[in-house]
Parts: C-alpha cells; sequence; structure tokens
C-alpha cells in the first residue's frame, strides 16, 4: 500500500514539474464539455475466484464533465467528474452473477497534446479519486464462496488513469474527441488485512468515449 502511494506522490510532482517547464502560451484556452461512451470492467482478485477472469467482464456506461485549461505549449491540466459502472460477471456451468458498482469518479490529468491547431492527438496520464454510491448483486452465485458476495467494505477508491485520442476542433462547432482510456484501482473493494481472505480486490477498466466540448475566450 505504501508503494502505491508513493507512485501517485511521485507522478503529482512529475506532472507539475513537466507543466511548469513549458512556455506558457500568450492566449490559454479553456475548454468545458461532456463525455460519454462504453467501459469494460472486471475486478482483480487474490485469491482468483472461478469464473471471474477475462474474457467475462461486465459492459456498461460510463460518462461526466470535463474541464481544460491549455496555458503551455503541449502540455495542459484537465479535471473530470464521472459517472462509471464498474464490477465483475462470474460465469461457470452452475453459476450466472453480476455484480454493479456505481462510482462518482474525478480524475486530475496530464493533458498532453501534439498536432496542428484545428486536429490533433492527446495522451492523458494521472491520479483518480472515487466513491461507489450503489451496489447491485444480480444472478445466481456459487454456493461454495461466501467473501465476494458480502457488501462492499471499502466505497472510497483511488487509482490511475491512463488514456490516448484524438480531436478535432472548430471555432464554429465546437471540439470533438475520441479517448480510449484505461483504468486501474489501487485500492481494494474488500478488507485485505491478513486476517482477511482477499489479498486484493482491485478494479480494472478499458473505455472508449466521446466528448464534446466548447472552448472559452480568455482575455
Amino acid at each position: 500500500m505504501r508503494y502505491n502511494h508513493l507512485i501517485l506522490i511521485l507522478l503529482l510532482i512529475i506532472v507539475s514539474c513537466t507543466i511548469a517547464a513549458q512556455p506558457r502560451l500568450r492566449t490559454p484556452e479553456i475548454h468545458v464539455g461532456a463525455q460519454a461512451g462504453v467501459m469494460a470492467s472486471t475486478v482483480i482478485f487474490k485469491p482468483t475466484i472461478q469464473g471471474a477472469e477475462f474474457p467475462n467482464v461486465l459492459l456498461s456506461p460510463s460518462g461526466g464533465l470535463v474541464f481544460r485549461y491549455i496555458g503551455h505549449k503541449v502540455c495542459a491540466i484537465q479535471v473530470e467528474a464521472n459517472y462509471m459502472q464498474r464490477g465483475w460477471i462470474e460465469k461457470t456451468d452452475n453459476v450466472n452473477y453480476t455484480r454493479q458498482l456505481d462510482y462518482i469518479e474525478i480524475p486530475l490529468l496530464m493533458h498532453l497534446y501534439f498536432g496542428k491547431r484545428s486536429i490533433r492527438g492527446f495522451f492523458n496520464l494521472g491520479p483518480q479519486i472515487g466513491y461507489c454510491f450503489r451496489d447491485i448483486a444480480i444472478g445466481t452465485s456459487n454456493p461454495q464462496y461466501k467473501h465476494q458476495y458480502s457488501d462492499i467494505q471499502k466505497p472510497f477508491d483511488w487509482g490511475l488513469a491512463g488514456g490516448l485520442g484524438i480531436y478535432y476542433q472548430s471555432y464554429k462547432i465546437g471540439l470533438f474527441q475520441l479517448e480510449a482510456r484505461c483504468n486501474y484501482s489501487f485500492g481494494s473493494i474488500f478488507n485485505n488485512q491478513k486476517t482477511d481472505h482477499f489479498d486484493f480486490a482491485n478494479s480494472l477498466n478499458v473505455s472508449l468515449n466521446l466528448a464534446y466540448m466548447w472552448q472559452f475566450k480568455v482575455k
């Protein structure tokens, strides 16, 4: 756990130093908008759970609000507030179980961009925090096990997000963006002390998102 905290602290330092080292833009850019997409989600358990391995993943919607401030060449800051439906699926001959975990997530991302003014590629990377506000179980569980079917014991989540994408920007109609992103949680959803069953139970999510954003002029 201490190593995970160290990774996030080092990442924040790298993000801050990278942005500060870039030359400032004469006219900063501010973009505000919304995004929506589809996400494939699972939970990595140790010990593993039979039937919950890839390719048994939960497909669900995601979406939220985006704020981006570009004050330097090549580098920017992006903050989001997202709804994400995470969870996992168990499928065997006798078990068909789905666990849906609804989260509010806030990523703080370093946004690196390249290309022309109208068409740019980009890379996002940074820490995220989240909170599980709803827990839904659907289907038939495995009667031989009980640990993964209990209520979520750690609703607060923290982890790392990274994505690649491209966007087209027009002064008249706004900005259209497509991004593929991966989110990994360092926080376990169940207790993971030495006396607990799980060593860890961490969420892993891959999503494809389409965003529409509008630029506000800064004087």
